[in-house]
């Protein structure tokens, strides 16, 4: 999903060279009512592999909170590294400010952002149900594999 259909029909042909064009359902709105429709049927608990998130970083915590009942659950044991369903976070390093001290000059659309990639980083470095990975590549990507 994605609030501007021009995103998605960028990236389509190389969808459609990756031969998966037909695993995709794009759906041009704002992510939250998409998401809230999604989790209204129980069949889509659970049911999705891999979901990446760059949108807008004031509601990632509300989308965490969504995601993590529609991914896939690890319903083996770690040791035996059966993967869960992935959620894919981008920019949680925003600008290299997560570090950066609370007085250190930054600009205003980072400053404001900061908090809310700050606050989805400490909720995810203690949800029981993920284990983390986080990707110092580009703006930082954090990987959630579901585990519980």
């Amino acid at each position: 999903m994605d609030i501007n259909r021009e995103n998605y029909e960028l990236g389509l042909p190389v969808i459609q060279k990756a031969g998966v064009a037909h695993k995709i359902e794009f759906k041009e709105s704002p992510a939250m009512p998409v998401l809230d429709e999604l989790l209204q049927d129980e069949k889509n608990h659970g049911s999705y592999d891999f979901i990446f998130v760059d949108a807008d970083k004031d509601n990632y915590l509300n989308y965490h909170r969504r995601l993590i009942e529609l991914v896939k659950v690890d319903k083996r044991s770690i040791e035996l590294a059966k993967v869960g369903g992935l959620i894919g976070y981008d920019n949680t390093l925003w600008n290299g400010s997560v570090v950066a001290p609370a007085d250190a000059p930054l600009r205003k659309f980072v400053r404001y952002y900061r908090d809310f990639v700050m606050e989805l980083n400490k909720a995810l470095a203690v949800d029981p149900r993920i284990e983390i990975c986080m990707l110092p590549v580009g703006d930082g990507i954090t990987l959630c594999r579901r585990l519980k």
